[in-house]
């Protein structure tokens, strides 16, 4: 750990300036972190991760490896990005073609969960404690609390801020077995109680 920067980056990491990057954050093997972006504290980017220009990650986000993470993208606290998942930011990119002043914002709000092989398409936001299923491609905004797989992701239930699936009674509530938490159904939206 570097005692000046009070974060550690692995030799083979490229950390371009200026960016802030917080302390206690590790940065593994073969990442990049571009210019301008801004990583919180105790977040952990995975080998040959890439974090573009201008992106922000808040406190406690985990990153796995091979992750892109694009200009427009905006994780709040403890999100985790999963294995090789992968953002996108124009929605109808062209080689030929600059579209730079089309990047689209995508926000993953706090506490959401992004399974390997999963694609996020731009201009959606990832609702808080949400849980993204491997290999799901999101063309769409993901409610806070729900549980969506498949292409295009489609929404198969709610999960609890501890990622476990609720099964809610005939009165709209669910306990979450683990930690004992109470929520209820309302309006087609999670509250926690």
């Amino acid at each position: 750990m570097n005692e000046e920067k009070k974060y550690f980056a692995h030799e083979t990491a490229v950390i371009d300036t200026p960016c802030k990057i917080g302390t206690g954050t590790k940065i593994w093997h073969f990442s990049h972190v571009m210019s301008n972006s801004i990583i919180g504290e105790s977040c952990n980017i995975g080998q040959n991760v890439v974090v573009s220009p201008k992106v922000v990650l808040g406190n406690n986000v985990k990153v796995q490896n091979n992750v892109s993470i694009y200009t427009g993208v905006i994780c709040e606290e403890n999100v985790f990005l999963g294995p090789s998942m992968v953002f996108t930011n124009i929605i109808n990119p062209r080689s030929a073609i600059v579209r730079k002043d089309q990047y689209q914002k995508t926000l993953v709000k706090k506490g959401a969960s992004i399974g390997a092989n999963a694609t996020i398409i731009c201009g959606n936001e990832i609702g808080e404690y949400a849980m993204v299923g491997a290999g799901a491609v999101v063309s769409k905004s993901i409610k806070p609390y729900a549980l969506v797989v498949g292409n295009p992701s489609r929404q198969i239930g709610w999960v609890s801020e501890y990622g476990h699936r609720l099964e809610f009674d005939n009165k709209n509530r669910a306990t979450c077995l683990e930690s004992g938490e109470k929520y209820r159904l309302k309006e087609n939206k999670v509250v926690k109680l």
